[in-house]
């Protein structure tokens, strides 16, 4: 497995890390046995970087975590990154000290640590991202060692920016995968001069990038690709990358065909991968697993040797064609 720097924490991580999303069965039921098994196998073909929220499952992603690294010989190599910000409305007036101190009190004890080791705004309003209140308050809660840095989870581009220029930014967490090239344009290289650490998150599409998905398939009641398809639950670009479906199925098919020409080596779920964790400035790629096998075939993505300058051209062309219009003005 690969490792990276991960910005300014200072923290060696592996390339491919590990989402955590499902883990709180936000994408449909996972049992404690299966989420688990899942964090052992990841750890086992060497991922070191968990990411996960404590508003996954209410908790339940953290709390699993925290009991998985209580019991585990590996966890001193383990970085663990949270998000807070999610558990009430959505305003400026909501992102305060006094509230900062009582999620991240929650999260210390859901993980049983007792200093963070990196904690993201969870997709914070652009208002938050740009008030100097809210980055004083960060500040202090490194000074006190409740965390030990503080990084900002993204929908767009442009808040990626300005919270780049915040001189306590250890990371920025955005959408970056074959189907979304814009942060290459001017988040990657801003971070990559600014010592500031690039966590790419969805980056399979929602799944769509593996291939595996047809216009039969269907997800749970409970997973996110099924009832957040319009963005009536949160933004439309976590779900499928704000492409619409039937458009990602067809740009999916192509990708497909691309790596298959390219490669025999590689499903297209790792080559997906692999394209991001090779972009330099990258820190850790975070896919989600829901069973061992895709833990251990997503971790193979982080040693796989330098891919083709086809495949990269193949990406662009892609995008350019089917994707390019319907969703680079808007992240």
């Amino acid at each position: 497995m690969d490792t990276r720097t991960l910005g300014k924490t200072g923290r060696i991580v592996s390339v491919i890390g590990l989402g955590t999303w499902q883990l709180g069965a936000d994408w449909g039921d996972v049992s404690e046995a299966d989420a688990t098994a899942v964090l052992a196998a990841s750890v086992d073909a060497g991922v070191t970087f968990f990411d996960t929220a404590d508003v996954y499952g209410d908790g339940r992603s953290e709390q699993i975590i925290g009991r998985f690294l209580a019991g585990s010989d590996a966890a001193a190599g383990i970085t663990v990154a949270t998000k807070m910000g999610r558990r009430v409305d959505q305003l400026a007036e909501n992102y305060t000290l006094a509230n900062f101190r009582a999620w991240i009190d929650r999260s210390r004890t859901n993980l049983g640590m007792d200093t963070l080791h990196l904690v993201q705004l969870h997709c914070p309003p652009s208002d938050v991202i740009e008030s100097d209140e809210v980055y004083d308050a960060l500040d202090t809660l490194v000074a006190e060692g409740a965390i030990a840095g503080y990084g900002v989870s993204v929908e767009t581009c442009d808040q990626a920016l300005a919270a780049i220029e915040r001189p306590g930014l250890a990371s920025v967490q955005i959408i970056l995968n074959a189907f979304r090239l814009k942060p290459l344009e001017a988040v990657v290289p801003a971070a990559r001069a600014a010592g500031v650490g690039i966590i790419a998150r969805v980056p399979l599409a929602s799944g769509l990038l593996t291939g595996k998905y047809t216009r039969e398939t269907t997800f749970a009641a409970n997973d996110h690709r099924n009832y957040n398809r319009d963005g009536s639950a949160f933004d439309v670009g976590e779900t499928f990358s704000g492409v619409d479906y039937e458009t990602g199925l067809a740009a999916a098919a192509e990708f497909g065909a691309l790596v298959g020409s390219l490669t025999e080596e590689l499903t297209p779920a790792q080559a997906a991968l692999a394209w991001v964790a090779q972009i330099d400035g990258i820190s850790s790629v975070i896919p989600g697993a829901r069973s061992v096998q895709q833990a251990r075939g997503n971790a193979a993505a982080g040693s796989v040797a330098p891919l083709s300058l086809g495949l990269n051209e193949g990406v662009q062309d892609i995008y350019d064609r089917m994707l390019r219009e319907q969703i680079h003005r808007r992240w």
